[in-house]
């Protein structure tokens, strides 16, 4: 009889959103745009956030609405644009909760181990332009949890 014993699950750390903070920030950098990123922990919770000098100033309350949405649906902000259009199922989803969704893009959910375990959202950029620092972050924390 062979057991395993399950491994525990790591939460998302302050460093880690450090990291994924200055991997978005950078991205943002290299392509000479300005913005603001939120971390959000597995329940939500604000673990880190950075808004930089010039950005503007609704980019922080995007940032962190994108990453709310990202961590709440469990995917990213830009797969779900077309859900909520006129003609979407979501169509009534942003007005029919209290709740502060965004649905463009910018916010993606992180995993670990295949967990949710939070979310980043970043503001500032074109949408495509945010979505892309948003993954180049993401894509930064996973090189290192390996």
């Amino acid at each position: 009889m062979s057991t395993t014993t399950p491994t525990a699950l790591v939460p998302l750390t302050t460093r880690d959103a450090e990291t994924l903070i200055a991997a978005a920030r950078r991205a943002a950098e290299d392509a000479g745009v300005t913005v603001s990123v939120t971390v959000l922990d597995a329940g939500g919770h604000l673990l880190a956030f950075r808004r930089d000098d010039r950005a503007v100033l609704i980019s922080g309350e995007t940032s962190t609405r994108k990453a709310y949405t990202a961590l709440q649906l469990n995917a990213p902000t830009a797969d779900l644009v077309d859900l909520v259009k006129p003609d979407g199922p979501f169509h009534s989803l942003p007005t029919a909760l209290d709740k502060p969704l965004l649905f463009i893009a910018g916010g993606i959910p992180v995993h670990r181990d295949g967990h949710l375990v939070g979310a980043i959202g970043v503001g500032g950029g074109a949408p495509e332009q945010d979505h892309g620092f948003a993954t180049a972050a993401v894509d930064a924390l996973a090189v290192i949890d390996r």
